[in-house]
Order: structure tokens, then sequence, then C-alpha cells
């Protein structure tokens, strides 16, 4: 299945894994809530994911909580390593980057089904790395661990700044910035951003504020 809201490459994909004909699309959705209608009646393996969509990550979660059998690749993922173990903290089965060709898809695709994983050396080594900074960090005084960029972003949460305030402030891609937000909620275990603030404050997590929240975050005088 493919999900994307956009027609033109939700359409101009699927005529080309046709064309190909090593992969079948048995139902393609223009969003998660019509997607998870699908799943229930079509025979699908891999859902292919436009990680474009709004709230991308949670969309991986949901997926996978509706149809646990099914693997989720994510398709049209940035080269950015926290982008990329973010999809696989979320439960991603598999990577498209922007730049792959049809050929790349149908490959990790194919290796999805398998439980296996096609992405680059370099990609491997940063999910190797992150799982070993995880398992060093784990304890009994350590629920979560907060990486330095995301206590970067966390502390600009608490200043109430919007992604796109936050990106021109560290700058990152905004898109970067959502990434950072989901693992930040998921870590805490916040439905929203004030709350993940808040804990994070609350636990001595977050070092006092040193900007405003106005648009050009500008130091206080």
């Amino acid at each position: 299945m493919l999900v994307s809201d956009i027609r033109l490459y939700r359409e101009g994909l699927q005529e080309m894994l046709a064309r190909d004909g090593r992969l079948e699309v048995v139902a393609a959705s223009p969003s998660i809530p019509r997607a998870l209608d699908l799943l229930k009646n079509t025979g699908v393996d891999v859902v292919l994911l436009d990680m474009g969509l709004d709230d991308s990550l949670a969309s991986i979660r949901t997926i996978l909580r509706t149809a646990p059998d099914v693997r989720v690749v994510s398709l049209g993922i940035s080269e950015c390593k926290a982008d990329v173990i973010a999809c696989a903290e979320a439960g991603a089965a598999g990577f498209v980057s922007r730049e792959s060709s049809v050929a790349d898809l149908v490959r990790s695709v194919t290796q999805a089904t398998r439980e296996e994983l096609h992405c680059s050396a370099e990609i491997a080594g940063a999910l190797l790395q992150q799982v070993a900074t995880l398992a060093a960090r784990k304890g009994p005084e350590n629920d979560f661990y907060l990486t330095p960029r995301e206590n970067e972003v966390a502390r600009s949460l608490d200043l109430g700044l919007t992604n796109k305030q936050i990106a021109k402030r560290l700058s990152i891609e905004v898109t970067t910035v959502k990434v950072h937000v989901h693992n930040i909620l998921d870590k805490v275990g916040a439905r929203s951003r004030g709350e993940a603030a808040a804990r994070l404050r609350r636990l001595g997590l977050l070092q006092p504020p040193r900007f405003h929240a106005g648009t050009d975050a500008s130091p206080e005088v």
C-alpha cells in the first residue's frame, strides 16, 4: 500500500511500480485514516509511507498497532541520521531516501518482508551507534536519555518556539525539528510540547531560558 497526500506523487509511483512488475500495489491512500480502513480489507504486506505527511512518525506506530504483521517502509526520508534513527525507533522496517531509484525502493520493500534492512553503510553505522548509546545510558536512574540536539530543541520548546523558529535558531531543517520533537514526546511520555517541557523542567533537565519566545528569539537585555 502506498500512502501519500500528494496525488501526482502517489499515482506516478503506482505507475512506475506497475511498469517494473516486481511489486503489486494493492491499494493507495491519501491519508492515514483511509489507510487504516484499507488495511482491514486488503492483503497488504508492506506500507510505503510518505514521510512528508504530518505526524508521519506517529503514523508508523499507529499502522503497526493496527496491523502488527505489516512492515512499514519510510518513503522520501532525508539522509539525516537523526531522521533515520527516529523512523527506526518508531518501528520502520526500511528506508527509501529522496535520492533512491525504483530499484532501491523495490529492494527495500523486498528485504523488509524478509525482516532484512537495505540501507547505506553510513546509516547502518548510525543505527548501531544509537543502540550502543542507549544501552550505555540505560539504568535504574535513567528512564530516558536526550541527545545534545534534543536538549537544545527541548529548551526551545520550553520557550514556546514554533518548529520554524526552532529550525531558524538551530540552523536545521523544519522536518528535522519535527523528528526531534516527536522523539522528545515519546521519551518523556508526554502528549504535548508544553507537557514535555514542564516534565523536563520538573526533573531539572532544562537549563534556565536565555531567550524570549519571539520570532527572532533574541537574547534578553
